[in-house]
């Protein structure tokens, strides 16, 4: 599998997540950790730059989902996994690239 991509920075306060996003290939991973969390939220205008993120998976920390009230609030697509799903993820992909 390709790369997996963390973004822990809210898109609403820096471009993390379009910088991201723009360096993802197809089969890469991108996690949202800790205020990453707030891109994949229904209606924002960062949902609109994940949905259109061909051929990249799409998770979300289910820690952080629920810590920002978040539960159910998700676009479709977003995997929610816990920290167990985070370790698994650094495991099947090649390299790991922290977004700061």
């Amino acid at each position: 599998m390709g790369m997996l991509h963390t973004v822990n920075k809210s898109p609403y306060s820096c471009n993390t997540l379009q910088s991201c996003l723009s360096h993802a290939s197809e089969g890469d991973v991108v996690l949202l950790i800790e205020d990453g969390v707030y891109a994949a939220l229904k209606g924002g205008a960062a949902a609109e730059m994940l949905s259109s993120a061909q051929g990249v998976r799409i998770c979300a920390l289910s820690a952080d989902v629920k810590a920002r009230g978040l539960d159910g609030r998700l676009i479709d697509g977003v995997e929610v996994v816990d920290y167990g799903g985070f370790v698994d993820l650094v495991e099947q992909t090649d390299k790991t690239q922290a977004w700061l």
